[in-house]
């Protein structure tokens, strides 16, 4: 039974999971890819899917009627033993397809923590987790109580966008209600929260039964929203595993991942050492791996490949087998990416030894860095962000939001 052939649908609405993928097909499971039709013609590992089906729609919106009706025409034939959302956008289109057709994983409740901000605000704040303070946009006393209470900065927060995209900074109580009115019936949408500034950090795992059973975490040297709100080369490099921070973040990390519901798979999630009070806060928290490629910053720091490992736990939690996690290397790795003015920039001059990835992405440079020392990561990292910025780096326009989900 153990060893039987088990059959997975995988859903990504970005090209992302090859490595989860592959490593699916190689441990001897029938792999089904649904993405969209704009990724038809993006480099998948063909040879380890035994299928792709492609959806119609713009960016992230699909008709969950017709991805119902297509895996469900799917089943006729073949028994499915799991689904697997592979990027954010993804989760709710999973949880749809298993609550729909009773397959085993995460619901669609469990799944707003990870995708819902305002979920996720009111779920860490039941628990007794630090999280900034906040409010809903549903009734407008509550909004002036916290207009009128919570000290400004604060940010507006789309409730179902990833990463740092459609937030809008306000600093007074006109421009707030300024910006809501402007968002018509969308309001409930968003949610408001007040902004800490401090430092940002994100704690990346893996969870096997409800437990964590690795993790790693680092600092965002550029935080995604300062990428977002003003340009700029993106950088993050793991913390010393025996700094006061790490043991504080990952015991926090903990708790937001018991509370919260994952059984197993991976994590990505972010938090906030604040300034004023260096206390620790939790920002959010994703069940998937992080993007721009932290993945292979994990690699590099841990050997640990995230996207094979949750793989591996899938394929050993469908079949009944036991999951061992390979040995950690405990190292050093950062990472420094931008978009670039040209479509494949020459990285040529960057030649040092510690260089182990380099960003393939049109339009963009970037590059990974490993050491055994994590001073000579961040130097690198110095250096390569002034060379980026110098010859490579452009600024591009932040997308309007328009579709919330």
């Amino acid at each position: 039974m153990g060893n039987s052939t088990k059959t997975f649908i995988c859903i990504s609405n970005y090209f992302k999971g090859a490595d989860f993928l592959i490593n699916m097909k190689k441990l001897g499971n029938k792999v089904f890819l649904v993405t969209s039709e704009k990724l038809r013609d993006k480099p998948w590992p063909v040879a380890y899917i035994d299928e792709i089906f492609f959806m119609e729609g713009h960016d992230v919106d699909w008709n969950l009627e017709h991805l119902l009706l297509g895996v469900s025409n799917l089943m006729r034939n073949h028994k499915i033993d799991a689904v697997i959302a592979l990027d954010d956008f993804d989760v709710e289109k999973a949880t749809y397809l298993r609550e729909n057709l009773r397959i085993d994983g995460m619901g669609q409740t469990t799944g707003r923590y990870f995708r819902d901000k305002l979920a996720m605000r009111m779920r860490a704040k039941s628990c007794g987790i630090s999280n900034p303070n906040f409010t809903s946009l549903f009734n407008d006393y509550d909004i002036n109580t916290f207009a009128d209470t919570i000290a400004p900065p604060w940010v507006l927060k789309p409730r179902s966008e990833a990463s740092a995209v459609g937030i809008i900074k306000v600093y007074n109580k006109d421009s707030l209600w300024m910006q809501i009115n402007e968002m018509g019936n969308n309001r409930f949408k968003y949610l408001v929260e007040q902004f800490r500034p401090g430092d940002v950090f994100h704690c990346d795992s893996l969870i096997l039964n409800g437990k964590i059973i690795f993790s790693i975490t680092s600092k965002y040297l550029t935080t995604p929203m300062e990428i977002s709100q003003g340009g700029g080369v993106f950088r993050s490099a793991n913390i010393p595993y025996e700094s006061a921070d790490n043991i504080a973040i990952k015991k926090i990390n903990e708790q937001v991942i018991k509370d919260f519901g994952l059984k197993h798979g991976a994590a990505h999630s972010e938090y906030i050492k604040c300034n004023e009070d260096g206390k620790i806060y939790f920002l959010e928290t994703s069940s998937r791996v992080g993007g721009a490629h932290l993945a292979e910053m994990v690699a590099s720091a841990s050997d640990i490949n995230l996207w094979a490992e949750w793989a591996a736990i899938e394929n050993a939690l469908v079949k009944g087998l036991e999951y061992k996690l390979p040995k950690v290397k405990k190292g050093y790795a950062g990472i420094v990416l931008t978009l670039s003015k040209y479509q494949h920039p020459d990285l040529s001059s960057f030649s040092d030894e510690e260089i182990c990835f380099r960003v393939p992405l049109d339009y963009h440079a970037g590059l990974i860095v490993k050491s055994e020392k994590q001073e000579r990561v961040l130097e690198l990292l110095d250096d390569y962000a002034d060379r980026l910025v110098k010859d490579f780096a452009t600024v591009g326009i932040q997308k309007e939001v328009k579709n919330l989900h």
